[in-house]
């Protein structure tokens, strides 16, 4: 058996641009991955299937199996190289669904390098990058688990500057949140936005730099997922004032919110604080950060 974490996604910052002629969003993101998530594992078999457990499955079982991303990205993978042996291929879904931490997107590029692996194949990176893409406009900087500046509609990716040990605190206050409302609502109130921007990296490398990388950027979304759920905005605040956290933010278009420590027992604490609100929530350390 072959398994391959599909880690929590974090978007650093989120700067959202206009519509482009695919209907996708230009965008500027820092990603950053969390050492914990779903899990794909799959076997040898014959045809292609795949079961669904976990603690958030429940909702994924209700729907055709075939739209599930995993199995979209099985088929894809499948048919683009010619692959005649199949896989049991199995997801432990342990983040929450529609929470902007890439869940989806995350466990299709994690299908992606099992397959890989199982089937022996050996992917040239373009076109690896072309298939995921193919499947989500995050699917691309999921397939690594390094921190990525993304652009474009999320096809042009670019290392990230070397980060400090970090660690985070994901707290999800219950609230799924699907992500074209949210958008809909940024378009709605930004019909002609300005071209988004990456910030200046230079004094990022420390703590205090980051501080400072987070005071001037933002996640152009949070206000409007907010408006849909309030609760948003009390999980940033009751995170961001826990002992250690740098300021707090929603990740993706939410509902789940982020902070980074500097210490695991700091971010380990704080989780056990939230999870006292009857919030969930997960403390890990970030992949590619202090050369995790």
């Amino acid at each position: 058996m072959i398994a391959a974490i599909a880690p929590a996604k974090i978007n650093l910052y989120l700067h959202v641009g206009g519509v482009r002629r695919d209907r996708l969003h230009e965008l500027k993101s820092l990603f950053l991955f969390a050492d914990a998530g779903d899990v794909v594992s799959v076997e040898p078999a014959r045809d292609l299937t795949l079961a669904i457990a976990g603690p958030f499955s429940t909702p994924l079982l209700k729907e055709p199996l075939e739209r599930n991303l995993v199995m979209r990205a099985a088929r894809l993978l499948q048919r683009e190289t010619g692959v005649g042996a199949g896989a049991r291929i199995t997801l432990d879904k342990r983040l929450p669904i529609a929470s902007g931490v890439g869940g989806g997107s995350a466990d299709a590029a994690a299908t992606l390098r099992a397959l890989m692996k199982l089937w022996g194949l050996d992917l040239p990176a373009p076109r690896l990058a072309a298939l995921a893409f193919a499947l989500g406009a995050d699917v691309p900087a999921c397939l690594s688990l390094a921190p990525v500046l993304v652009a474009g509609a999320g096809e042009r990716l670019q290392r990230a500057p070397k980060l400090p040990p970090l660690w985070v605190c994901l707290v999800n206050p219950g609230v799924a949140m699907p992500t074209g409302p949210v958008f809909r609502a940024f378009d709605a109130e930004n019909p002609a936005p300005a071209p988004p921007q990456d910030p200046d990296f230079s004094g990022a490398r420390g703590i205090g730099g980051l501080r400072a990388l987070l005071a001037a950027t933002r996640n152009d979304l949070e206000p409007y997922a907010a408006a849909r759920a309030p609760v948003i905005a009390q999980a940033i605040a009751r995170l961001s004032a826990q002992p250690g956290a740098l300021p707090a933010r929603m990740s993706g278009s939410g509902a789940t919110v982020f902070a980074l420590f500097n210490a695991r027992s700091a971010a380990a604490r704080a989780a056990t604080i939230m999870r006292a609100q009857g919030w969930w929530a997960l403390d890990a350390q970030l992949f590619g950060a202090g050369g995790r």
